[in-house]
């Protein structure tokens, strides 16, 4: 590592602290804006939800492509510049979002945003691989997403307070929320990238980005990407499709949308730590297939269900498979990755996110405006099976991969109960 770190409590590095309430900054300002994002290009450009579905799919493309750059670029010249560079523009990029007065001009705005703005994102995932050791890396992701999901709880309540005044408030909260956070990365956190050993030839940019073609290479990695991308093409609906769904078929006011997802952060926040103990002794396939299982049943609901108070029970039901799925899924991707590496293989575990997005918005409002708005759920639902039988599947496979690596990320993920408190 490239700076010797001063360690607090718990044997964490103060940096580490830093990035955790820096990410809490930034997610903040994005879940400001982001639950009403489909709401306003309906309202703003008086279109409908295939229209939406493109500018997701924009966007998302220019994340695909800024997520390859941004993890090659983290690898090649260091974690923090790029990381600046990512924040920076992304709070630039929301201020002329709001601003933008044509949907033409929108959609180019949000493909720049989408290549650029994302730079960031696999330098600070490859920042807390560098900053812990093996043993502690599950803890850290653990604790990262703690502070995710606090800024989920608070974030959508803010927004909803102030959807109805103005949606151009929103788009300056979340560009102020991505400049503070470039500002104390650039104030406080030092570089991490781990230094290159004398003998070690310097790479060059190209080599760095052919460098993909080794973790593609890598087919159990993929094999487990691929199923992940089931439950992410149903999860991604949480935050796109289910505020207009709500809004324009059982009329739920978008206030209350947003009581809704910062119940499903806070349910995180406050359960995390036990749904991690009860199911940490199971193998990391078998739990995520019974995440998705509860994915299926609250997903699924949606298409059944008109009470509000309903909403609120399938959002709890799938948020306990959010909380049993999730964390072991992030902490499998970085247990994939060699250190030299981590920059590109976290870019591409980003990547079965951002691959959905280029469709899954767009199919969600296909199949919405040509056979009923329900059927969203029902594949939803659909999806969730197939995906939950390939896990289990896969768990055999997997189990032989990371026999051959070291396994103290899930030994850490098995000891989450002893050491993960918010702090």
């Amino acid at each position: 590592m490239s700076t010797h770190l001063k360690h607090t409590s718990r044997g964490f590095p103060s940096t580490f602290w830093v990035l955790t309430f820096a990410t809490f900054i930034d997610r903040l300002g994005g879940f400001i804006l982001f639950p009403f994002f489909s709401v306003y290009i309906i309202d703003q450009f008086g279109v409908g939800m295939t229209e939406v579905g493109i500018l997701f799919s924009i966007f998302s493309a220019g994340h695909l492509i800024g997520n390859m750059i941004g993890g090659a670029l983290a690898d090649k010249y260091g974690r923090r510049a790029i990381t600046l560079i990512g924040l920076i523009v992304s709070g630039l990029g929301s201020i002329l979002m709001g601003i933008a007065n044509n949907l033409s001009l929108f959609y180019l705005i949000a493909a720049f945003l989408g290549t650029i703005g994302n730079f960031g994102g696999p330098a600070r995932q490859a920042m807390v691989a560098d900053l812990l050791p093996n043993e502690k890396q599950a803890k850290g992701f653990g604790m990262l997403r703690i502070a995710v999901n606090l800024s989920a709880t608070f974030g959508p309540i803010l927004g909803g307070l102030l959807v109805d005044q103005s949606y151009m408030i929103l788009f300056i909260l979340d560009a102020i929320s991505s400049l503070i956070t470039a500002f104390i990365v650039f104030l406080v956190i030092p570089e991490t990238k781990p230094q290159r050993q004398e003998h070690e030839t310097e790479e060059t940019i190209i080599k760095t980005l052919i460098g993909y073609k080794e973790v593609l290479k890598d087919w159990v990695y993929v094999l487990f990407l691929s199923v992940s991308t089931l439950t992410v093409l149903v999860y991604m609906q949480l935050n796109s499709t289910l505020s207009v769904f709500l809004w324009d078929i059982h009329g739920f006011p978008k206030p209350n949308f947003a009581w809704l997802l910062s119940m499903n952060a806070l349910m995180v926040v406050i359960f995390q730590y036990f749904i991690s103990r009860l199911f940490s002794k199971y193998d990391p396939m078998k739990v995520i297939a019974l995440g998705t299982f509860f994915y299926m049943i609250g997903f699924g609901m949606y298409g059944f269900i008109s009470e509000p108070y309903m909403f609120f029970v399938a959002m709890a039901i799938l948020t306990i498979g959010e909380m049993i799925a999730m964390p072991v899924g992030q902490t499998a991707a970085a247990s994939f990755a060699p250190e030299d590496k981590r920059g590109r293989y976290m870019a591409v575990y980003g990547f079965h996110w951002a691959i959905p997005s280029l469709f899954g918005v767009l199919l969600a409002g296909i199949v919405w405006e040509s056979i009923g708005p329900n059927w969203v759920w029902y594949f939803a639902g659909i999806l969730s099976f197939i995906a939950m039988i390939a896990f289990l599947l896969l768990n055999n496979i997997v189990k032989h991969r990371l026999s051959k690596q070291d396994e103290s990320t899930f030994e850490d993920l098995r000891e989450l109960d002893q050491e993960i408190t918010i702090e």
